[in-house]
């Protein structure tokens, strides 16, 4: 696992924690685990694929958030995605408002040290979160999105995006994103 678990705490003692902590944390199946530090390119990708995102939002009734807001995924397991969306009006977990409780959509930026846990235990995760339509994987060392889409008998579609020509479609929330502005600037490592 790419994460470094601290201990098992219960969820009212990592959000003691957490609120408290200089740098913030994930519960995941109980297990307190510390979010890695960030660099340039996922970075710039996170800030490219808000400001779509945002744009795209103007004069709907969904709101975007970024990874300052946790999401209460269950009673064991509290995540910080890097961007979600929420559009029947955010429900804050409690009266600090620092907790999302239905997402409607979830991006993940990819990295090498948070990439397992994103494809794995935080996936099966979000399928739980009734609220939440797409699930969507952005690649840092590569033009790649994959989108996962809850269809009907809680069944998922996969789409592999690949081409800067491309654009990821959010049918869910009627918002279209092209691949070529999610990644412009980004620079990406020589092979």
């Amino acid at each position: 696992m790419a994460s470094h678990p601290i201990t098992k705490v219960t969820a009212e003692e990592y959000l003691a924690l957490d609120r408290a902590a200089e740098f913030p944390s994930e519960l995941l199946d109980g297990e307190m685990v510390a979010m890695p530090g960030g660099s340039k390119r996922p970075s710039s990708l996170k800030v490219n694929l808000a400001g779509e995102v945002r744009a795209a939002l103007r004069g709907t009734s969904c709101r975007a958030y970024n990874s300052d807001l946790r999401v209460r995924v269950s009673p064991r397991t509290y995540t910080y995605p890097d961007l979600s969306i929420a559009c029947e009006g955010p429900m804050p977990g409690d009266d600090r408002e620092d907790i999302l409780l239905n997402p409607t959509v979830i991006f993940e930026v990819l990295s090498p040290t948070t990439e397992y846990d994103d494809r794995g235990i935080k996936f099966r995760h979000y399928r739980e979160i009734e609220s939440l339509t797409d699930y969507i994987l952005v690649d840092q060392d590569q033009i790649r999105i994959e989108q996962f889409t809850r269809g009907d008998a809680n069944t998922w579609t996969f789409r592999d995006y690949q081409r800067p020509e491309d654009v990821l479609r959010i049918a869910s929330i009627g918002i279209s994103l092209p691949l070529a502005s999610i990644y412009e600037g980004v620079e990406f490592a020589p092979e």
